[in-house]
């Protein structure tokens, strides 16, 4: 899931659909959402950096922040090896991506050669470019996200298109060997694209299962929502629903649900609302958001949010009258995506693997949804890794301990009414 920047409020502007209502007549609306407690914010600059703090949430970013400074490459025949500026995500080892020049250029950074704490330098080895000049690379943004397309991994695979509100969303379909009919629909997070679900298909493909990875709503692939705005889950699991159709119409006769991050809050809606829930056998979710109440004060205090400012602005995001601010159609229902909460009305068995040391979406969720509902959840603890990057740092744990579990989920039901094998 992409971050929330640290920047200054934008001044709120009338909204389109708004009538030329005044922001005199705006913050009247804001009074009655939030009560005659909150009055006291209406007078200050708080409500207004409440807006703003609620509008980033559900906001695509039109670019990602180039916030990654790489200051030199050096060639050693056909070795490369580049020099970054040292940050808590290079100094991690492990493979990921780096992409420069707007998105248009993509290199996988291999292991640390050397970290200069002094000099606040790290160097890696270059894998592989895709993608442009990294020569002439200055600034860029680190990611999960290692290959490009299946066909980096060495992988066949075809593009195809999928049925959604609005039009038509594409996906990447990787097929198994023979018939299966077991389907991998993989979603990515917030802020990012289908690339990220790349880690998993090795393993998918390993346990026979055809994997298909999508695009959804506002991911800059498939068609935009009427608002333009995030749901956080609770839009854009319609989606999965389409893609988890598409799978049945040509073959699939069930689904393992595979998410990274808001793509775990969007696959716990579908296998609760979906109907094609049952269905959905298991369920993946890498990073997931289980709470967003919980991760929304998160960043609302690595934003230095004063705290009730940004409680004053999850009730702009649940409340009809908070549209009128936020550009939401509709309001999105925090309290029904809290799956910490809703821990015993998860009926689907899910693997959770997700790093302490996540700084985006905090673990503590994920490992108290295991706690409350052991019996469907298994929580597998990552350390070091930063948010969705637990396959980058140790992808033979990763990988291993997905193929165990879906393995025993995926394994022969015992038909009812038919016998134990009687010990020897």
């Amino acid at each position: 899931m992409a971050s929330f920047q640290r920047t200054r409020p934008a001044p709120v502007q009338s909204s389109p659909d708004s009538g030329g209502m005044s922001l005199r007549a705006k913050w009247a609306i804001g009074g009655a959402i939030g009560g005659g407690g909150l009055a006291g914010l209406l007078a200050t600059g708080s409500s207004a950096l409440a807006v703003y703090f609620a509008r980033r949430v559900i906001t695509p970013a039109r670019q990602r922040a180039a916030d990654q400074e790489m200051l030199a490459l050096i060639r050693d025949g056909q070795r490369q090896q580049a020099i970054f500026a040292a940050t808590d995500d290079t100094t991690v080892d492990g493979v990921y991506g780096f992409f420069f020049d707007g998105g248009k250029g993509h290199a996988r950074i291999g292991r640390i050669v050397s970290y200069s704490p002094a000099e606040r330098t790290v160097l890696r080895d270059v894998e592989a470019v895709y993608a442009g000049d990294l020569s002439t690379a200055r600034r860029g943004w680190w990611s999960g996200a290692v290959h490009p397309d299946p066909a980096a991994v060495g992988l066949p695979y075809e593009e195809v298109m999928i049925d959604v509100d609005r039009g038509q969303a594409p996906a990447w379909l990787v097929r198994a060997g023979g018939t299966a009919r077991t389907w991998a629909v993989m979603v990515h997070g917030r802020g990012a694209t289908r690339q990220e679900a790349l880690r998993a298909v090795g393993p998918a493909l390993e346990l026979g299962l055809t994997s298909l990875l999508v695009s959804y709503r506002n991911d800059g692939l498939a068609p935009s929502a009427d608002d333009g705005r995030y749901g956080l889950g609770s839009t854009e699991w319609r989606d999965v629903e389409a893609a988890i159709e598409y799978a049945l119409a040509n073959g699939a006769e069930e689904i393992v649900l595979f998410g990274w991050s808001m793509g775990g809050a969007i696959c716990l809606q579908a296998a609760d609302l979906s109907r094609c829930r049952h269905l959905i056998r298991a369920m993946v979710l890498d990073a997931p958001v289980t709470d967003w109440v919980n991760v929304l004060a998160h960043h609302a205090q690595l934003n230095r949010i004063p705290s009730l400012v940004g409680r004053y602005g999850q009730l702009m995001l649940g409340h009809p009258l908070g549209r009128r601010l936020t550009g939401l159609s509709a309001p999105v229902d925090l309290k029904a995506m809290d799956w910490v909460s809703r821990a015993v009305e998860l009926r689907t068995p899910t693997l959770v693997l997700h790093s302490v040391d996540d700084e985006y979406v905090p673990y503590g969720p994920s490992a108290l949804l295991a706690e409350r509902n052991p019996e469907m959840v298994t929580f597998e603890p990552f350390h070091q890794a930063r948010h969705t990057k637990e396959w980058n740092v140790d992808p033979e744990r990763w990988e291993s301990l997905v193929k165990a579990w879906l393995r025993q989920q995926l394994a022969p039901r015992l038909n009812p009414g038919a016998l134990a094998p009687v010990s020897p």
